[in-house]
């Protein structure tokens, strides 16, 4: 039986990660990109931004409809820049980021990937959580934050340089919830 998934995106990389974990689902998973507006809630908690987001998403296409969200944390600073790091991460250059970091010895980030899906009456929540670190810049990107974000090796900058992504499919949130989305449905 074949399940197509709505996905309220217009990220090609949110895309492809999506369909990269549905492939190794045993089932045939269609993922189709949604491009909608939604107004993303600013808060602390991703869970909470993700319904906002998915109930949005959902009273626009009135079909069931997952959202993504990622939120970043820089023990050293507190836990910044939070889910405000779209807005950050445009405003700093990849300089900035190592002179935050510059007076501290924890060049510790954490990202979380949260996916959000809503039927109009049920919202499942599903986060996975990656540790890695700052380091000096590599590789060429357009957002600040890839090119000194280090996780198992490599910057995000420098996986996508090389077309490989910055964890292994199993490892991303998609196959956690592609996993409770066969299992349920």
């Amino acid at each position: 039986m074949t399940k197509t998934i709505y996905l309220a995106t217009t990220n090609d990389r949110k895309v492809n990660e999506a369909k990269a974990a549905a492939a190794l689902i045993d089932e045939e998973i269609i993922i189709k990109p949604v491009n909608i507006e939604t107004r993303e809630l600013q808060s602390d908690s991703a869970e909470e931004v993700a319904l906002e987001k998915a109930k949005q998403a959902y009273s626009q296409i009135g079909k069931p409809v997952v959202v993504t969200d990622t939120f970043w944390s820089i023990p050293a600073l507190h836990g910044f820049p939070g889910a405000y790091m779209k807005n950050i991460s445009a405003w700093f250059s990849t300089d900035d980021w190592l002179a935050l970091l510059s007076q501290h010895q924890d060049k510790t980030i954490f990202f979380s990937e949260n996916i959000g899906y809503f039927d109009g009456e049920e919202f499942q929540f599903v986060s996975k959580s990656f540790e890695g670190r700052i380091v000096e810049p590599r590789g060429e990107s357009d957002v600040s934050i890839e090119n000194v974000a280090e996780f198992e090796g490599k910057t995000i900058a420098e996986a996508r340089e090389k077309g490989d992504t910055s964890h292994d499919p199993k490892d991303y949130v998609w196959y956690e919830f592609l996993k409770w989305l066969v299992r349920t449905n």
